[in-house]
């Protein structure tokens, strides 16, 4: 990359490389660009995404070249962005239509768990609570839009540095309420053991060689020659600076400065000791850049350039062997503020105790309704059965012969009225009807 990371120095306090003159006859070694590092900004994407597009149009690019920090910072560089290339302006569109997608995306994703499904939002509004670009116009990247980049990322990384201290705080403040509590839960015998350990961990930690001054002639001399391998009796701050500007563009970036105190943090700490916290490390190498930059860096542009580096060589504290005060020799907060800080953490809990009996009360609510289901449905089986008996007796016929048995008839002889016995009775007359008060023949049922 060549100045897209000049622009990133002014948004996201980064750089990389500018365009350094070259003798002619010097071959130029092709070196895959760095990455840049990840500014925790939550525009970040977009951000970086920005800057990688205008570094593609030469007019930016050569008046960005020529650019002051400051120039940038006023939203000076933001009225060239009237001169890119149609290509360029055309995807810098395209990138704002989707940073504002996003941000609606978020937005509504926020309301949803917060708010009923049926309420209106009014994204115009709400937009207007993200400063790095111009919610008016949702459409079209402008020169505005360019402006208010600059000025948001510039913002928010100042505040940055006092964003982490104040969340190491609570870390640390975190700490000490779960030690407390847990000697709360300890027997005397076990509580005195335990204060025993602790403090004979604090003290090993505390067992560790003297860790010099950030930026100061001994820590830049022990870095010489420890890391760079060179005699310390050969120490020169120009060649200093040249060896570890490791970009090569003329200037010390905060990574780079980083980097210096590696030597020193290794002193006191180290990953395989339990009293040692990485996290603690980590606020230390931010507090040892920020002495350097607070002490160099006089424009104060995040950036330390030779002439700063050397001028800052020059000083009476340069030269002073004081020793560099640690963060566990340091007071991170007071006791009033672990009490506020407890109390915050009760009233969170008391209000995650109310929402759990809550839920626990829906859920026994849900439970109850369940069985009360469940019985129903029971009930309801049980009628569609008995329904289904009661269709199957109706379709049944009445009691009736077996399968293959047979009726037979014998009729018997009705009873005659006394006639004359000579006479013989006529076939006819063995066919009359009985008379009206005469019951009818029985017949003889045989079953087979």
């Amino acid at each position: 990359m060549t100045c897209s990371w000049l622009l990133a120095a002014a948004l996201v306090a980064q750089v990389a490389s500018v365009p350094i003159d070259r003798p002619k006859g010097e071959k130029k070694v092709e070196e895959a660009p760095p990455e840049p590092p990840d500014t925790g900004l939550y525009y970040h994407r977009y951000l970086q995404e920005v800057i990688n597009v205008l570094e593609t149009d030469s007019h930016f690019r050569e008046k960005l070249q020529a650019a002051n920090a400051e120039d940038i910072k006023s939203g000076k560089l933001s009225k060239e962005l009237d001169f890119v290339s149609h290509h360029v302006r055309t995807k810098l569109d395209e990138l704002k239509r989707q940073e504002v997608s996003r941000l609606r995306m978020l937005l509504k994703a926020k309301m949803d768990a917060t708010m009923e499904q049926s309420v209106q939002i009014d994204h115009l509004g709400l937009l207007k609570q993200f400063e790095h670009l111009d919610p008016q116009n949702q459409h079209t990247f402008e020169a505005r839009d360019l402006e208010l980049l600059i000025q948001a990322a510039t913002k928010d990384l100042e505040n940055y540095d006092a964003a982490h201290h104040e969340e190491f705080k609570r870390y640390e403040m975190l700490k000490e309420h779960e030690r407390r509590e847990y000697l709360k839960s300890l027997d005397e015998e076990k509580r005195r053991a335990e204060e025993t350990r602790f403090q004979e961990l604090r003290q090993k930690h505390k067992e560790h060689p003297k860790v010099n001054v950030p930026g100061s002639r001994d820590q830049l001399k022990e870095v010489w020659e420890e890391t760079d391998g060179l005699d310390p009796n050969e120490f020169n701050p120009k060649t200093f600076f040249k060896l570890h500007d490791t970009n090569s563009d003329g200037v010390l970036d905060e990574q780079e400065l980083e980097a210096l105190f590696t030597k020193e943090l290794e002193k006191v700490y180290d990953p395989r000791n339990e009293e040692d916290d990485m996290l603690e490390m980590e606020e230390e190498r931010l507090r040892m850049r920020e002495h350097v930059m607070k002490n160099v860096d006089v424009n104060q542009d995040r950036l330390v350039t030779l002439e700063e580096f050397l001028k800052s060589t020059e000083k009476k504290e340069f030269n002073e062997a004081g020793g560099w005060e640690t963060v566990d020799e340091t007071q991170v907060y007071s006791e009033a503020e672990l009490q506020r800080f407890e109390a915050e953490l009760a009233a969170q809990e008391a209000e995650l105790g109310r929402r759990a009996e809550q839920l626990r009360l829906q859920h026994q609510d849900l439970q109850e309704r369940q069985v009360q289901l469940d019985a129903q449905k029971k009930e309801y089986q049980q009628a569609v059965l008995q329904m289904e008996q009661r269709k199957t007796q109706q379709g049944e016929a009445p009691a009736a012969p077996g399968q293959g048995e047979e009726l037979k008839f014998q009729a018997q002889a009705p009873h005659a009225a006394p006639a004359d016995p000579a006479a013989p009775a006529s076939p006819e007359q063995n066919h009359l009807e009985p008379p009206q008060n005469q019951q009818p023949p029985q017949a003889e049922v045989q079953i087979q």
